[in-house]
């Protein structure tokens, strides 16, 4: 289930044709009550104040920053969850970057082999 404002980006047809393809049910939250998109509203107060402490720190165009605090939120815990967004997402933790640069057990661990045949198991499944 998706729960969004009355936004015309989440009433078109191809976001329609793909919820129902995925059998997820959209619901709206009434116009003069937007506090019911409650989690939603969270997380854009969150993302805002990580963008203004950025631009604070470091200065410059707010879009330029963006990917820094998406990062930051999508690999943080939630304390609601236990869980960073990227893990309930992925079913696993985002390698960061100076892990790429330092070699840890799951970096010298991956099979390139093994990783393209999970990929093709998961694509198997998605058909089904």
């Amino acid at each position: 289930e998706i729960i969004s404002d009355n936004g015309r980006q989440f009433q078109g047809r191809k976001i329609q044709e793909w919820c129902q393809g995925l059998r997820i049910k959209q619901r709206f939250t009434t116009v003069a009550h937007p506090q019911a998109n409650g989690q939603v509203e969270v997380t854009n107060r969150i993302l805002v104040q990580g963008i203004k402490r950025r631009l604070e720190r470091v200065g410059g165009n707010w879009a330029e920053e963006l990917t820094s605090v998406l990062w930051a939120y999508r690999t943080t815990p939630r304390g609601s969850t236990g869980e960073t967004p990227f893990s309930l997402v992925y079913g696993t933790e985002a390698i960061i970057p100076a892990e790429l640069g330092m070699p840890s057990h799951r970096v010298m661990n991956f099979s390139e082999e093994c990783n393209e045949n999970l990929l093709r198991e998961i694509w198997i499944l998605s058909k089904n």
